[in-house]
């Protein structure tokens, strides 16, 4: 299964968000196992450590994403996403299309954000990571 992670989880993660960090840092624990691949997009990254950067300071802060990086598929965005977000007249965040269709073009099954109403266009299914572990991992 293809996860995309919006940029909101990767921040939960970075910066142990709490009570999000608790379901988010068991998604990206999924990055070792199969069947799950994830993946994320270079704003989102770009996103991460914009804000893990104001918490932890610049070096720790490029150490995470470098951890981060090596589990993580980057999804590509290019003119063919900006088109296509572009064309969407559904779309009213263009940030939010370039993810979606970056995750599109991915193959990505999931889109993982804690901001679901954000996605509301999609055509992929959209979740929360609280919901996605009761779904996926229920004991």
């Amino acid at each position: 299964m293809k996860l995309f992670l919006d940029a909101n989880i990767l921040v939960s993660v970075l910066n142990k968000e709490y009570p999000v960090f608790s379901y988010s840092s068991r998604i990206l624990s999924l990055a070792d196992q199969k069947p799950f691949r994830l993946y994320t997009s270079a704003i989102c990254l770009a996103i991460a450590y914009y804000f893990s950067e104001k918490k932890s300071g610049r070096v720790l802060a490029g150490k995470k994403m470098e951890l981060l990086c090596s589990k993580i598929n980057i999804c590509p965005s290019n003119g063919e996403t900006v088109q296509a977000t572009l064309a969407n007249k559904k779309i009213k965040d263009f940030e939010d299309g370039l993810e979606y269709y970056a995750a599109l073009h991915s193959k990505c099954d999931c889109i993982l954000t804690e901001n679901e109403s954000d996605y509301y266009f999609s055509a992929i299914e959209v979740m929360n990571s609280m919901r996605f572990i009761e779904k996926y991992f229920r004991q």
